[in-house]
């Protein structure tokens, strides 16, 4: 099938795509690097806080079927899979791609008639009802992807059953995933899709649109926080 006749056939049957998401979480005593300062002796717990909240939105979403989250630390591999995720591990162990790569292909093993989607493991202000309002539009083109709020990034990656799925994260991903031909999706009113959390400033504009119950638990911890911006 050409790629005129997967959109075609993508549009007509948009609204009833189910997905599959894949999360990458990285092991905890790695995560959130560039946090180390303000969060001091919370950097682990912060990153299971905006892992957990990314994903129980995501599970949240009516267009989700299933959150396969990849990863080789049990910490948050027992948390969030008691959110009800499914946990697979880095098995190939080959950085994020690869990781996703072969979360997709469990995904598809369960559940072949879903989309798949790959997410950041950093959007602890995620709605429910804006990733499904991405998921809609993603459902329109065989590939697309989601920038992240500086336009540089990409927050989340998709393929409709029988697409190839080939993200491409990383540093420029934005214009990596662009080149590739996949569909850039930035309609109105998804902020929370995009805003991913890296540094402080970050943190703080999340924390402005309002995060899960669990960030904000351990944000509300940090000194930096409660310091003048």
């Amino acid at each position: 099938m050409s790629t005129a006749e997967r959109s075609s056939t993508a549009e007509r049957g948009a609204p009833h795509l189910q997905w599959s998401l894949v999360v990458p979480v990285k092991v905890l005593a790695r995560a959130k690097s560039r946090l180390a300062a303000a969060a001091g002796p919370h950097r682990a717990d912060l990153a299971l806080a905006v892992a957990a909240d990314t994903v129980a939105a995501a599970l949240r979403c009516d267009r989700v079927r299933h959150v396969i989250v990849v990863t080789d630390d049990p910490v948050p591999a027992a948390e969030l899979g008691a959110l009800g995720a499914r946990i697979v591990p880095d098995e190939p162990d080959a950085g994020l791609n690869p990781a996703l790569v072969y979360g997709a292909r469990r995904a598809r093993e369960a559940a072949p008639a879903t989309g798949i989607g790959a997410i950041s493991a950093d959007l602890p202000a995620l709605r429910p009802g804006e990733l499904g309002r991405v998921l809609d539009g993603a459902a329109r083109a065989p590939e697309s992807f989601v920038p992240d709020a500086a336009g540089v990034g990409t927050t989340l990656y998709a393929a409709r059953p029988g697409v190839p799925f080939a993200p491409a994260f990383g540093g420029g991903s934005r214009a990596a995933h662009r080149a590739r031909g996949a569909r850039e999706l930035r309609p109105d009113g998804i902020d929370s899709v995009r805003r991913d959390v890296d540094t402080l400033d970050d943190l703080r504009a999340a924390l402005e649109l309002g995060t899960g119950p669990r960030t904000a638990a351990v944000a509300a911890l940090l000194p930096a926080l409660r310091a003048p911006a």
